[in-house]
């Protein structure tokens, strides 16, 4: 495929819930523009887009894939992404790369929770959008249903451009509402069948019609003050004029319908996205770091905004760039703005689904592959300068944390290698190592998504992993101060080990670990002072009560003896550990439980169910608010280990509408129950010898 001119580039990412038919839409356009053989499906494990193992396996779309389809003489780049909540994060990158973005509705279930996130997102983009009502032959389908749903969520500029004829079983096509045709696919062939509207959906067409002009009169201000006053009709000419203008100003959102499968809707669509939809040059617009605005223009130096990286295991490191000026050649050398350094591009790759095909160059505008660039990672923005920085998305953060372990030891190298590639292809996956739990935790956007890394683990590398609870960190401290003798004797035949100290614990609120030196009079040699501070540090590691560490308390050694001969570090870090646990079993001992603060936003009808819950989980209220959307935000005070994963809660709680923000601040005595729980797992684990 010859690269395009700029202005006959559509960048358009499919976004929606998943099983509304994003892929399959994208399929039915690959195939009447005659770029596969067949009609690509999801359910039999046949799709061209959803190509990866898991994908296959789940039945819905996990990452990005891109489908170049040349329709006349365009290139529509159409972006099928993931509706799933999991995978929420490189949707949203890829929506970055597009000018337009296609909602995909099913007809019988509506506009569900995803679409809604999805159209918030690109309204705050400022992003022009478009509607497929799909699967209008469906039993329960119903389109002015459909529409009053989606004027009710979205608002009143959504306006139908295709209606259908019939509905179910007895739908056989669409109305053309702006050219005032009727199109059906006939089950031959690839081409639409195009004719006069039957005189039964005559006046309903006409009734579109005259919506539709009203809604995309406002594009032109001359012309809407003379529609107003009845002057007249919007002619032919000057509808189709304006409808670009419409689109690209967020003036006018087009709603289409079809089906499908039954390829029902599908070739008028398309000849729609390249005659009104916004190209590059036209909407294209980044922000850049400096808080300028650059758009897509051919004519200045080379530059391009990696949207994605994806490991692959056989091509290896896979960029998906969106090129923002110029054009792009292989063996080009660009800069990298974060590193400052160059990075050669060997090949330039279009992607159809998993098969890289190559090609000679790429015109601003477009978007490609480029394999092993060695430095550069999504966000970042190469030019032929390195002076230009594209402001990326911020990033879902992910709040769903498990420990993972290798099964056997001999692979924690490949698990470590692996989750640090994961996490530097998906800025949705986080991986830390937790020195006090000794713990490796993945931070994922869900279950799912932990899941499916599990699976590519085990499918590219062979390691066995398991998933283990995350291992809260809890404290261990004194509510009061005690005193104690710590004495270690030992004789072995030669020189033996004494050492002997005298400790004073007291609480230290607040104030972390202090150690005084009281000693008079030679009782301890000064020499040997800083290893009864080591002693206690190490006791103090090892925790008293359940095996947590131990926080908050001033120790002071004030007396003590000594043996000239025997005394030594060793004997002394060992007195002081037993004066330790001596003193702490009369000071009170408690465990302290982190605390995690929480802005959790909702639906103002899950509000109360929300705090009903957090409440069972002796939460705190400690105040609710609302945002621009509408929504519920209540803001909580909770122990850390009752909401550790609290995403699967939430989602179900609000059918998958809820979110949250956490962070774990401060510490609290743990109730009664929660403490003898930890210590008899603490014994019971000593006993087991772990």
């Amino acid at each position: 495929m010859a690269a395009p001119a700029t202005e006959h580039v559509r960048n358009i990412v499919l976004v929606g819930q998943d099983g509304a038919g994003k892929t399959s839409l994208a399929e039915a356009m690959l195939y009447v523009s005659g770029k596969t053989p067949r009609m690509g499906t999801t359910h039999d494990g046949k799709s061209y887009l959803d190509y990866d193992p898991e994908e296959i396996k789940r039945k819905f779309t996990i990452g990005t894939s891109i489908a170049p389809i040349p329709y006349k003489d365009y290139k529509i780049n159409v972006l099928d992404t993931s509706g799933h909540p999991d995978f929420i994060g490189d949707t949203l990158a890829t929506m970055q790369a597009a000018e337009m973005a296609l909602f995909v509705v099913d007809a019988v279930a509506g506009p569900q929770v995803m679409t809604t996130k999805l159209w918030r997102e690109a309204e705050d983009m400022r992003l022009s959008r478009a509607v497929y009502i799909n699967h209008i032959d469906r039993e329960n389908a119903n389109f002015d249903t459909a529409m009053a749903t989606l004027h009710a969520r979205f608002g009143s500029r959504l306006g139908a451009v295709t209606i259908p004829m019939g509905v179910e079983s007895d739908f056989k096509g669409v109305i053309d509402v702006i050219r005032m045709k009727a199109r059906f696919h006939d089950g031959e062939g690839l081409e639409e069948v195009v004719t006069d509207i039957p005189a039964e959906y005559a006046d309903v067409a006409q009734a579109a019609r005259d919506k539709l002009c009203d809604l995309v009169a406002e594009a032109d201000d001359e012309l809407m003050m003379k529609y107003l006053d009845g002057e007249e009709q919007l002619t032919q000419a000057e509808l189709e004029s304006l409808l670009d203008q419409a689109i690209a100003k967020e003036l006018f959102i087009p709603v289409f319908v079809g089906s499908t499968i039954i390829m029902q809707g599908v070739q008028g669509l398309m000849e729609d996205i390249c005659t009104y939809f916004p190209h590059p040059r036209s909407h294209g617009r980044f922000q850049m770091a400096d808080g300028e605005t650059i758009r897509v223009d051919e004519s200045k130096r080379p530059a391009a905004f990696v949207f994605k990286t994806l490991s692959d295991p056989f091509v290896g490191r896979l960029s998906f760039l969106k090129v923002i000026a110029g054009v792009l050649e292989p063996g080009m050398e660009l800069i990298n703005y974060r590193t400052g350094k160059k990075e050669r591009l060997g090949h330039l790759y279009v992607m159809m689904g998993k098969e890289p095909m190559d090609v000679k160059s790429a015109k601003a505008g477009d978007i490609i592959v480029v394999p092993k660039l060695v430095e550069t990672r999504s966000g970042d923005t190469l030019s032929q300068t390195g002076e230009i920085s594209v402001m990326p998305l911020p990033t879902p953060t992910p709040q769903y944390p498990v420990a993972v372990e290798a099964v056997n030891k001999k692979d924690e190298d490949k698990l470590g290698t692996f989750l640090a590639r994961a996490a530097e292809s998906d800025p949705t996956v986080v991986i830390s190592r937790n020195e006090d739990t000794h713990q490796t935790i993945l931070t994922a956007m869900g279950d799912t998504q932990v899941d499916m890394l599990m699976a590519r683990l085990k499918e590219q590398t062979g390691v066995d992993a398991k998933l283990v609870p995350v291992r809260v960190p809890y404290r261990e401290t004194i509510r009061k101060t005690a005193e104690a003798q710590g004495r270690h004797k030992k004789q072995t035949g030669g020189a033996g080990q004494f050492g002997d100290c005298w400790l004073r614990l007291s609480p230290n609120p607040g104030a972390g670990y202090e150690f005084i030196d009281e000693i008079k009079g030679g009782a301890i040699p000064n020499g040997l002072i800083p290893a009864v501070d080591k002693g206690v540090q190490d006791a103090m590691r090892e925790g008293f009560l359940a095996g947590y560490p131990m926080v908050d308390i001033k120790c002071a050694v004030y007396d003590g003896s000594y043996h000239s001969v025997d005394s030594n570090e060793m004997a002394f870090k060992t007195a002081a550990r037993i004066g330790f646990r001596a003193a702490c079993e009369k000071a009170d001992p408690v465990i302290l439980e982190p605390m995690a603060t929480m802005d959790i936003v909702v639906g103002e009808e899950y509000a109360g169910t929300i705090m009903g819950d957090i409440s069972t989980r002796r939460g705190r209220i400690v105040g609710t608010d609302s945002n621009d959307a509408g929504e519920t935000v209540i803001m909580v005070r909770v122990p850390y280990a009752e909401v550790v994963g609290y995403t699967k809660d939430l989602r179900s709680l609000t059918r998958g509408s809820g979110s949250y923000t956490i962070m774990v601040e401060g510490y609290e005595e743990a109730p009664h129950d929660v403490t003898k729980k930890l210590i008899e797992e603490y014994q019971a684990a000593r006993a087991a010898g772990n």
